[in-house]
């Protein structure tokens, strides 16, 4: 056979497929490769051009014509093609392929011109003249990093990624460009062809191609042969493309081979160099091993590398791509006889994502309803022993859909037995049962189904989805299991046929460039557990229409399309096919074909006849064996006989255009598009039965027994033909759109719907069937509802008009027009006394019903929000008929009216409800309460239900979020016990009073937003609609609606408590409360976990100080469950033993707050403490700080602040989870010193949270990120330590916490958001939990062993594990009104591990939770029997961080490894008990960092994330590509210096851990950093800018460091250019003359020494202040003469003995004399303490005025003026500073203090003002030149702050 066109286009397996991207289809012609150079022939340069020196040779070594192209200039010497820049070369080839080589020492440049889909042309460039990427919206030029011969010195180079000239030994290259993908990386341009070429001096080319496939240079024809490359995309190279390879050498080592963008980065490179050596490499292709992409870490590369890494965490994430799996994990439903499962029921609503195909077959925790456990039972998906759950659970069982279709209408299937039919209805498959009408459901797609298939025994379901993620699944049709799911590669599947015996499955569709796709799967192992995997593939220019695999062999199939029919065959791995040979029927469309049935002996299969249909009506009979046609018929329209049959012949006319075609033994089948169904004898002699349809028929099917036909129309109807009756049957009929809303009938089982498709129908419930179909000509219906008791329908049009119909009469019976716009609302009153409308101009209309007709009442006119949208919820009526409600007159308005006369009763504005809201929130729809409660129910815009009171407009409660987007649809049950909402694609049921953990169910099957959702009148069904109707059976109890969880009281059932619901309490007359609540004097509960127990860890809890527990009056009781071991207790909740300060209340004054802290001061909780750190490094441990809170802060006024923080340089690495990041949303968020900081990823723009006033120990972030949780120590001579919870929408800080003693070890928030568990030190030994509505403190309780983390379960929201000594404690929290209890049950740690402290810890998949020691293993815990079933060892050192998604786990700890696990196989190990081995587990990656870690966030996938050390470096992580990439870096330790440069682009720091480092300050990156081991750096200074000179010569940093030597560094040239040692002690201050010419530095034994940077001399030496530390060196320009002595530079030291001495100088005439020494009085030294600095600087405002600070009498400023020898002015101080610096613009001083205050002071008078910010002494302050920026420094931490104004 021929191959078929296209020829294998690869076939990646089940997880390689590459993100699809818009590629144009090459043309034949370019197909395919296309060789530019000869099909260009350019040699004889008709159609391409040369300039300059361009030659064609001859090389030997390649054996072939290469073109030389040199020359200086490359503008000048090129070639170019085509000849003319007007001319295109139109090649659409994907990839670009050019075999050059650089001359050496030259630079070369390279122009290719790209067209793209908007006609817009973009040049792309790349050369080694680039340094660095650049991009506009037309132009892209890519660095290139010329390759050397491996191992040699320019190999080196090479590999980091300098570019520059060519190496002299430079290899021939072979560059593959993926043009497509540059554009759309880079540009987000869709790629249409390449126009042009311009090759310019200096490079060797051979050839130049461009192919729509991959070659690679290291797979040779043979091997290519037998192996499978081919279906991974990858092709040997041609022979016109390929390099000479003498024998026993390796490509790989003799040539370089470039991908770019390579094939395994997502990141957005910055120039094109050597990466890996083979996009086959590690696939057998090659034996050259892989070499990773160089990591970027060259520090002039540093921003760069940062902006494509920020790129890369906030784009979308494309899905991994692994080994082919078995994939059963996307949210589905699984069947189970002999009854059908309850569809879609989900728990949490943040699992309802779809899975990726890389999971390894366990399903994930809360997707699936019903999961089989081990013993054959089937049970819940919901935490065992559990009494808070939302029961019955499930509360829906879907039962009915009504609707067929959705994607296509020929799919509908006869099962084996003949008893039932498979269709699709959207999203959902439908089993419907012909005896019984009864339905089953396969769900599991997330879009339409778009095929189906059966394989011979009907055991086995094929089904595909439509839309560009195409899936396929494969389902056990007996019980409906999902067996596999499996890619299709195919973005459009219309077509799957199944091989009889199941084995193969082949299927057609588009790829993602549009063209045809034919696959073959092998699904042989599917039903004994294995997977998916493609046989072969292959792309076709020729349409095909249907294909189907042949009965007597599984590798033969048949297709048919317009003008052709072919036969394929898989053969060698490969898919090939042949044409039938049609002769004069070579132009028929042909649509559907059938095999011949039936046994014949003597007949070989192949054989047999295969029928073809067409549209013209011809019906072809084709020979098989032969590929011919062995006879044609066309059947004709009627034709009169002597019986009035039809028959077939060849005569003229128009044919029947038939679309489908079943045989069977007897007789065959066709379906037309005139609407009729026909059966034929197999000779097509005449029609034996026909059925007519008043649509096309799309698809025929004869049931296995030959007794009925089933057919399937273009309306969306489904029926089959009974044969021996002669009787046609209607199964299923539905609307041809989207289904708007519905409404059901009061007295009977009907429903009424009104669609999209203008039509309005109602059907009965019980028996599914259509009873009437209303259509009005040139008008659609809007809306529609049943009158209560009257057989009366009523609709609205989009004329305006509104009708009502007898249903009795089927007639028309009244018509009213008083709406000019399409109707949005229509209702009755219950009582069916009144009936309401509303149009879109705002109009509402009162009727009045009477003797079956309507009567308008009243009207009135913009009344009803235009804008609010329509639906049966714009109009709501009360139960009692009293009220009428709706959204007007505007959206953000509620009006209540009495129903009987339209009278205004109340009017609610909905946007001033939540004063904490930054947006105005809008109505969408309402819905009353029972009439008792006289409650309103109002959806709002954003996903809230508000609870109003209906009389007063009081603000009751509110839920939220309802749904992830605005809830469409909501009602609530009669009795006022369950509400149902519709939001996105899900149905939600919450219990009303929200009395549960989790108060939700949710339930999928909808392809399409649910646009109404509702009660049936009975309360024993659900109704919802969208893209069809689905009708749900409502389980609740019918006497009693309320579960039985707990009783309540009248009020609690009326207003219920805020603890453990989803609701906030609010009340807008309340009054705000004056004081703060005061902690009881009592105790938490003591729950002993000591070490005197480890001996089998059995009896922990069996045994508690009951005497002691007695004796705390008020303390929480502890009681024994006796249904559970004695080791597990319930602790009650202790209340009011916080104190919660909610931000806004706090009105009362100083005093009340005083005597808050006097009552918390007293209170002693008499609990034993530990005094010893735990042998953790992941215990927090505070920073020992000397310094001391302010006791007064002189803050400025709100708006009047001078000083504005701008940015903050560091991170703190002594935190523990310090560090939070959010991949849906983006929120990134980290802790320096006592600051949050949230950057912007995209802007790199900092926001500032400032709140803290200690070191902030960890953070914790909530689940939909709305929120974040800090914790630090003490504040305000607080006794207990301060937690900030913020809002992240607007920054602010809603409540503070307060409960721990000292410091907060962790803090995690429950699944669903309503629980924050807090957890103190090893001092401390408290759990706390709150309530995230009141943060009001539930329950706390005290351990006597030290706690390290905590987690709560992702699974069950109420579970939550933490981690100590030898143990890990599982918690069950039970709610029960408004107490909580705690379960507590501890498993002791394995023996073989020995006494250990389990130091982190994460929940895995499932019933998986994996915990880290201090010793290096990972212990593996069963939380449904709460048991360690394996450990392995993990690391060297302590685990301090877990985090596990799906398979996988990263660990990391304080051997600065941060490792991937493969956990895989984890879940079947548990399986095994105790038993289980760990050799399962796999390391898949493994990184090494700079520090201990500490913190880590990352993606869903762990493919990416951000980790934090305690260096203070945030690292980016890329286990996809290995890379680590700095994200934030800083200080470790103390900063000792900060100075801006010149230009103040840039600032450098110096630090005790030996480093200098240049920051950018627009964007606070670390630009260059220069390390000196085993020393530190004291001191550092700029040098100053040249006059009338600027540029790379002035970028200098000097450094001093603690053995007396200094050192240059030339930051333009990130090198060290000088090294002096002019001292003997320790530098502490050094700075640059005004010149920039000499150095000046001070040591600590006194000295000053003057050296010259050009020579590295010392040319001077000053020894006044010896024996005292040098503090300051300034230089100043000399601007008076009358001093008295000569020189043009004045420059001062100061030492710490508080002397001061200024100088002239002229360094270049060797003068340097003293103008004045100063000595300032103090008091005698106390000993013992640490003296403040002496601080002096020259006032740049008035220059003969110097400023001290330091040590003395009082404390206090000095200004001290030069000529008058005398002191002038002083400024009083709260303190003696420990900083100074004073601005060179405005006469401001700026001075730091021990007390972390930093001080704005005008001179010389006006109101100082203070700024926090600092968690220790402000030791550091430096003005910029300008004097609009300043520098201060905290310990490690360094705060850039802006001037604003003053």
């Amino acid at each position: 056979m021929a191959a078929a066109t296209g020829g294998n286009r690869g076939c990646p397996d089940v997880d390689s497929v590459p993100p699809p991207i818009p590629v144009p289809v090459p043309a034949a012609w370019q197909r395919p490769y296309l060789n530019i150079f000869k099909h260009f022939r350019v040699e004889e340069w008709k159609r391409s051009a040369k300039e300059g020196d361009v030659a064609a040779l001859t090389d030997t070594r390649l054996k072939g014509t290469i073109y030389r192209i040199r020359g200086s200039n490359p503008a000048s010497s090129y070639l170019q093609l085509p000849r003319a820049g007007t001319q295109s070369l139109g090649l659409t080839g994907r990839y670009l392929y050019l075999l050059f080589r650089p001359l050496p020492r030259k630079h070369f440049l390279v122009h290719l011109d790209v067209t793209t889909e908007e006609n817009q042309v973009v040049r792309i460039s790349f050369s080694s003249l680039f340094k660095e990427f650049k991009s506009t919206a037309t132009w892209l030029q890519f660095p290139f990093v010329c390759g050397a011969a491996k191992d040699s010195a320019g190999d080196s180079v090479s590999r980091r990624g300098a570019s520059g000239a060519a190496p002299a030994d430079v290899r021939w290259t072979c560059l593959v460009l993926d043009l497509p993908s540059i554009l759309s990386l880079y540009l987000n341009r869709r790629y249409n062809h390449l126009r042009a070429v311009k090759l310019c001096s200096n490079l060797l080319v051979k050839n130049l191609c461009t192919s729509d496939l991959v070659f690679d240079p290291g797979v040779t024809f043979s091997k290519a042969r037998h192996t499978d490359l081919a279906c991974r995309g990858i092709a040997p190279m041609p022979r016109e493309m390929a390099f000479p390879v003498p024998k026993g050498e390796k490509w790989h080592d003799l040539y370089d081979y470039i991908r770019f963008p390579s094939e395994r980065l997502k990141l957005l490179y910055n120039s094109i160099q050597r990466s890996c050596p083979s996009p086959a490499a590690g696939d057998g292709a090659s034996e050259e091993p892989v070499r990773p992409l160089p990591p970027p870490v060259t520090l002039t590369r540093a921003v760069c590398d940062r902006l494509s890494l920020i790129h890369h965490i906030t784009s979308p994430k494309a899905v991994p791509r692994r080994s082919p799996v078995i994939t059963k994990s996307i949210p589905e439903v699984h069947l189970t006889a002999p009854r059908a499962v309850p569809a879609g029921h989900l728990v949490p609503e943040e699992n309802q994502r779809l899975h990726s195909g890389g999971d390894t077959g366990q399903p994930p925790s809360a997707i699936h309803v019903y999961a089989h456990q081990r013993g054959g039972r089937t049970t819940r998906a919901v935490p065992a022993g559990s009494e808070e759950r939302f029961l019955p659970d499930p509360i829906l069982k879907l039962r009915t859909i009504i609707g067929f279709g959705g994607c296509s209408t020929k799919w509908a299937l006869w099962t084996q037995n003949n008893a039932a039919v498979v269709y699709p209805c959207h999203a959902v498959i439908v089993t419907l049962q012909l005896r019984t009408g009864e339905q089953r459901f396969f769900l599991g797609h997330t879009d339409k189904v778009s095929a189906l298939a059966f394989n011979g025994s009907s055991t086995v379901l094929a089904s595909a989805q439509a839309g560009p993620r195409s899936l396929g699944r494969l389902w056990d049709f007996r019980t409906g299991t999902c067996l596999s799911v499996f890619k299709t590669h195919v973005h459009s599947l219309w077509s799957l046929s199944f091989s009889r015996s199941g084995a193969v499955l082949c299927g057609v569709g588009r790829d993602g460039h549009g063209k045809t796709l034919v696959v073959v799967w092998n699904t042989a192992q599917v039903t004994r557990g294995g997977g998916v995997a493609v046989l072969a593939k292959a792309h076709t220019d020729m349409d095909i229409q249907a294909l189907k695999i042949a009965f007597f062999d599984e590798t033969r199939m048949v297709s048919c399309g317009r003008d052709n029919i072919r036969l394929w065959r898989v053969r060698g791995g490969a898919l090939h096919s042949c044409p039938v040979n049609l002769g004069e029927y070579h132009s028929l469309d042909f649509t559907d074909l059938a095999f011949e049935e039936g046994p014949v002996a003597e007949q070989e299969p192949e054989d047999r006849a295969l029928f073809v249909c067409s549209k013209s009506g011809h019906v072809l009979e084709v020979d098989y064996k032969n590929m011919s046609v062995r006879s044609a018929r066309r059947l004709l329209p009627a034709q009169p006989r002597e019986h009035g049959q039809e028959q077939a012949g060849s005569g003229s006319g128009p044919g029947i255009a038939i679309n489908s075609i079943s045989m069977s033994l007897t007789f065959c089948a066709t379906g037309s598009e005139d609407g009729y169904v026909r059966l034929w004898p197999l000779d097509f002699s005449a029609v034996v039965l026909e059925a007519e349809h008043e649509a096309p028929v799309s698809s025929v099917c004869i049931s296995p027994d030959s007794r009925k036909v089933l057919c399937s129309t273009a309306a969306g109807s489904l029926g089959y033909v009974d044969i021996q009756s002669r009787d046609y049957n209607t199964l299923m009929r539905s609307h041809k759109a989207a289904v708007l809303g519905f409404t059901v009938g009061g007295i009977r089982k009907q429903i009424a719907t009104v669609s999209q498709d203008s039509t309005i129908r109602v059907w009965d419930l019980v028996s599914m069937q259509q009873l009437y179909d209303f259509a009005a000509a040139e008008e659609a219906p809007c809306a529609v509802a049943f009158h209560p008791t009257w057989k009366i329908l009523a609709c609205g049009f989009d004329s305006g008009t509104v009708r009502t119909f007898s249903l009795a009469a089927s007639n028309l019976l009244l018509e009213h027009k008083q709406h000019r716009s399409a109707i949005t609302g229509l209702t009755f009153s219950p009582d069916g006394n009144f009936m309401f409308s509303s149009c879109l101009q705002g109009t509402l209309a009162l009727y009045k019903c009477v003797a079956q007709k309507s009567h308008v009442l009243r009207v009135l006119g913009n009344v009803v929000a235009r804008d609010a949208g329509s639906g049966w919820d714009a109009l709501v009526v009360s139960g009692d008929s009293h009220l009428l409600a709706f959204v007007g007159p505007s959206k953000y308005v509620v009006t209540v009216m009495e129903a009987c006369s339209l009278d205004e009763l109340l009017r609610v504005d909905i946007s001033i409800l939540d004063l904490h809201s930054t947006v105005l929130d809008s109505a969408v729809r309402v819905c009353f309460g029972p009439v008792p409660q006289g409650e309103l129910l109002v959806s709002t815009s954003s996903s809230k239900i508000l609870v109003l009171d209906a009389k007063t407009g009081r603000l009751v409660r509110e839920v939220s979020p309802m749904h992830k987007l605005t809830c469409s649809s909501f009602a609530l049950s009669r009795d006022g016990q369950y509400l149902l909402t519709a939001g996105d694609k899900v149905i939600k049921v919450w219990d009303y009073r929200m009395r549960f953990d989790i108060n939700f169910q949710v339930y999928i099957g909808h392809s399409e937003p649910v646009r109404q959702v509702a009660f049936t009148p009975d309360q024993q069904h659900v109704v919802s609609v969208g893209d069809a109707i689905f009708l749900w059976d409502f389980l609740a109890p019918v006497g009693a609606r309320s579960p039985p969880a707990r009783a309540h009281s009248p009020a609690s059932a009326r207003l219920p408590g805020p603890e453990g619901s989803s609701e906030k309490p609010k009340d807008v007359s309340e009054t705000l409360r004056q004081t703060v609540p005061l902690p009881l004097l009592s105790s938490p509960p003591c729950l002993d976990i000591s070490s005197a127990h480890q001996a089998g860890y059995q009896g922990i809890f069996s045994e508690l100080d009951k005497e002691e527990e007695a004796s705390l009056p008020g303390s929480s009781r502890m009681v024994a469950n006796r249904d559970k071991d004695a080791s597990v207790f319930v602790v009650e909740s202790d209340r009011n033993k916080e104190l919660v300060r909610p931000k806004g209340r706090q009105e009362s004054p100083r005093s009340p707050e005083k005597s808050t802290n006097e009552a918390r001061k007293g209170t002693k909780t008499p609990k034993s403490q530990c005094s010893v750190r735990p042998d953790s490094y992941r215990h927090f441990t505070p920073r020992f700080k000397a310094s001391v809170l302010p006791q007064s802060c002189l803050s400025p006024p709100a708006g009047s602040e001078v000083l504005k923080l701008k940015a903050v340089i560091g991170y703190n690495g002594n935190g523990r989870g310090n560090m939070v990041w959010n991949p849906d949303t983006g929120f990134f968020a980290y802790s320096c010193g006592c600051v949050i900081v949230v950057e912007d990823l995209h802007s790199g723009s900092q926001n500032h949270w400032l709140g803290h006033a200690e070191e902030i120990s960890t953070l914790a972030l909530s689940h939909n990120a709305q929120v974040l949780a800090s914790a630090s120590g003490k504040k305000d001579g607080d006794s207990h330590c301060q937690i900030c919870i913020w809002s992240i929408p607007d920054g602010a800080c809603t409540a503070e916490l307060f409960h721990h003693e000292t410091q907060v070890q962790a803090m995690a928030f429950s699944g669903d958001d309503k629980f924050l568990v807090t957890i103190g030190d090893y001092s401390d030994q408290t759990i706390a939990l709150w309530s995230t509505y009141t943060y009001q403190l539930l329950l706390s309780t005290c351990v006597s062993e030290p706690v390290h983390d905590v987690a709560f379960s992702p699974v069950s929201h109420q579970d939550l594990a933490c981690v100590g000594r030898g143990a890990v404690v599982f918690w069950l929290l039970e709610q029960q009104g408004a107490a909580v209890n705690l379960k507590v049950h501890q498993a002791p740690a394995p023996d073989v591990l020995g006494l250990v402290e389990l130091t982190s810890l994460c929940y895995g998949a499932d019933t998986l939770l994996y915990s880290g020691t201090n010793s290096g293993q990972i212990c593996v815990w069963d939380t449904e029997t709460n048991c360690c079933f394996m450990t392995w060892e993990a690391d060297e050192g302590e685990i301090g961080v877990l985090l596990c998604r799906h398979d996988r786990l990263v660990s990391g700890s304080n051997t600065k490894r941060i490792r991937l696990w493969a956990v895989g196989s984890v879940q079947e190990l548990r399986l095994k008990g105790p038993d289980a081995r760990s050799s399962s587990v796999l390391l898949e990656h493994e990184i090494t960092l700079d520090g201990t870690i500490v913190s880590a966030a990352f993606d869903d996938s762990l493919e990416m994330g951000i980790v934090g050390t305690t260096a203070g470096t945030l690292w980016y992580i890329n286990w996809l590509e290995s890379t680590s990439i700095r994200l934030i870096s800083g200080h470790k330790s103390k900063v000792t210096e900060v100075c801006f440069s010149p230009d103040e682009t840039h600032c450098a720091t110096c630090g005790e851990d030996g480093s200098v480092r240049v920051w950018a300050l627009s964007s606070t990156e670390l630009v260059v950093q220069f390390q000196v081991l085993n020393q530190s750096c004291q001191c550092l200074a700029w040098k100053p800018r040249p006059v009338g000179l600027w540029g790379a010569e002035s970028q200098h940093v000097v450094a001093g460091y603690s053995d007396g030597t200094i050192r240059v560094f030339s930051v333009s040239r990130t090198e060290m250019e000088l090294k002096m040692h002019p001292h003997s002690a320790a530098l502490t201050a050094i700075t640059y003359s005004t010149d920039g010419e000499m150095i000046l530095s001070g040591g600590k034994d006194g000295l000053v020494a003057v050296s010259s940077p050009r020579t590295g001399m010392t040319i001077h030496v000053v020894a006044d202040h010896k024996g005292s530390p040098i503090t300051v060196l300034q230089c100043t320009r000399k601007q008076y003469h009358d001093f008295g002595v000569e020189g043009g530079e004045l420059w001062l030291a100061t030492s710490s003995d508080r002397r001061v001495s200024v100088w002239a100088s002229d360094w270049l005439q060797d003068k340097c004399e003293l103008l004045d020494w100063l000595s300032f009085p103090a008091p005698a030294d106390p000993e013992g303490l640490d003296l403040p600095p002496s601080l002096a600087a020259f006032c740049p405002w008035e220059q003969d005025v110097l400023v001290y600070v330091g040590f003395g009498m009082q404390e206090e400023a000095l200004f001290y003026n030069l000529r008058k020898k005398q002191v002038v002015r002083r400024v009083s101080l709260p303190a003696f500073a420990t900083s100074l610096s004073l601005s060179p613009a405005a006469p401001f001083m700026a001075l730091g203090f021990h007390a972390r205050l930093l001080r704005l002071q005008p001179c010389p008078a006006g109101d100082p003002q203070d700024y926090a910010g600092h968690d220790d002494t402000v030791h550091l302050c430096r003005f910029a030149p300008s004097g609009r920026r300043l520098l201060t420094a905290s310990h490690s931490a360094v705060l850039v702050w802006e001037l604003t104004g003053g």
